[in-house]
């Protein structure tokens, strides 16, 4: 399945859904298009729902490292990331670093709760 994602906002967080298999192209893409939305708009809350992602490859993941690790918005970023399973959860773990940030297995509205549990910026 050729991947695509959606960036929009809802409340005070950007929503990012991520499907299909991700490419370096598509994962730039996306996070150039997130990097605009999110400076926009002022939100400092994130929510990657990875759900309907395929497993990326090794390269994509750290590609992902180093986008984080750039800090283009800065560090007080607060990110959920929702995975279908536990392969998913661990990559995303290595992607996201030492951010602040929480994985959350199938469960959307736990993690918009954790993410409402952060005071906005």
């Amino acid at each position: 399945m050729k991947g695509s994602f959606v960036v929009e906002l809802a409340g005070d967080m950007a929503i990012v859904r991520f499907r299909g298999e991700a490419t370096e192209a598509l994962l730039l893409e996306c996070h150039e298009h997130l990097l605009d939305v999110v400076k926009k708009a002022g939100r400092r809350k994130i929510l990657y729902d990875a759900r309907e992602m395929t497993t990326p490859d090794l390269d994509l993941v750290f590609l992902q490292r180093q986008l984080v690790d750039a800090g283009y918005l800065g560090d007080s970023l607060r990110r959920a990331i929702v995975v279908s399973n536990t392969k998913l959860a661990y990559l995303a773990r290595l992607a996201f670093g030492d951010g602040e940030y929480e994985v959350f297995y199938n469960d959307v509205n736990s993690a918009i709760q954790w993410l409402e549990g952060a005071p906005s910026k």
